[in-house]
């Protein structure tokens, strides 16, 4: 996820007088990293972008939003960064099953092909990885990095998300229903809650950060 794409969401949060942060993740834009580990790694960066506001902004309560890979990275994070409370749009739930919906996307079929029929290939790029980048893809998992946590968390996604499926924002609130909220928007694709629903979108998210926030505004993305 790049900072550039949003600035958008930035304006959003000035005009109502949020300090903002706005990161390039690692393997994007002007952040430095070879690859992306799809929250792995990112998930300690957080944490440590976390740790830069608390000691320069100072601030009593700090929220957290992303989109897509970024929401998936956010929510990998909440184990170890004390946010307030953080949104996540269209995040998945795991890389395996995402992977496994990328292959069934292949044959322009469902992820059960990905689950089933082409299991050893999905299987044999998460041996490729380990082995050639060290890093194990299948622990990058927001379904079971909420187990447990007590950050409130707010699900968007949309119905008519072919991209990343409805399905995995549910099962990530299974983990933890007690402090997950899921907005299920009808009509709308892949992180496009926003262009559906523009007035209750930002109603929903503000709402969502006021209500749980404490003293200061600042918002990590």
């Amino acid at each position: 996820m790049t900072g550039r794409g949003w600035m958008g969401f930035a304006e959003l949060f000035l005009a109502h007088g949020y300090a903002v942060l706005v990161p390039d993740s690692r393997a994007h834009g002007a952040s430095g990293g070879n690859f992306p580990t799809y929250g792995q790694k990112e998930a300690v960066d957080v944490h440590q972008w976390f740790d830069w506001l608390v000691s320069h902004e100072h601030p009593h309560c700090t929220l957290g939003m992303g989109e897509s890979m970024g929401g998936a990275i956010l929510l990998q994070s909440v184990k170890t960064t004390p946010f307030c409370a953080v949104v996540a749009e269209s995040p998945f739930s795991s890389f395996r099953e995402v992977a496994f919906v990328r292959a069934g996307q292949i044959f322009h079929a469902g992820s059960w092909i990905g689950r089933f029929a082409l299991r050893p290939a999905v299987e044999l790029a998460f041996l490729y990885g380990r082995a050639t980048r060290g890093v194990d893809l299948a622990n990058a998992s927001p379904e079971q990095a909420v187990v447990g946590t007590r950050v409130p968390i707010l699900l968007i996604h949309g119905l008519a998300d072919d991209n990343i499926p409805v399905r995995q924002s549910e099962a990530i609130r299974a983990h933890n229903p007690a402090d997950i909220s899921l907005w299920e928007v009808p009509a709308a694709g892949h992180c496009g809650a926003i262009n559906v629903a523009p007035t209750e979108f930002s109603r929903r998210v503000l709402d969502w950060f006021v209500s749980h926030e404490e003293g200061n505004h600042v918002k990590v993305s």
